[in-house]
């Protein structure tokens, strides 16, 4: 199971910041960032992964 909405099709992205010590930047570790996704009833019975956002704009008809 892909982690993935499947309302907007919102996916994983890559995070990497630069950390400054004593006046060089030094690397640091990139690392995946995944959406919120819920479990969502819809009226018709069936079950989706929606994330937050979808939820709270109501995209999706909730039961």
């Amino acid at each position: 199971m892909a982690k993935v909405c499947e309302n907007c099709g919102k996916s994983s992205q890559m995070e990497w910041k630069r950390k400054l010590l004593r006046g060089h930047y030094n690397p640091t570790v990139k690392k995946r960032k995944y959406p919120n996704l819920q479990w969502t009833k819809l009226k018709d019975g069936t079950r989706t992964r929606v994330c937050t956002q979808c939820m709270k704009t109501g995209a999706k008809t909730k039961a």
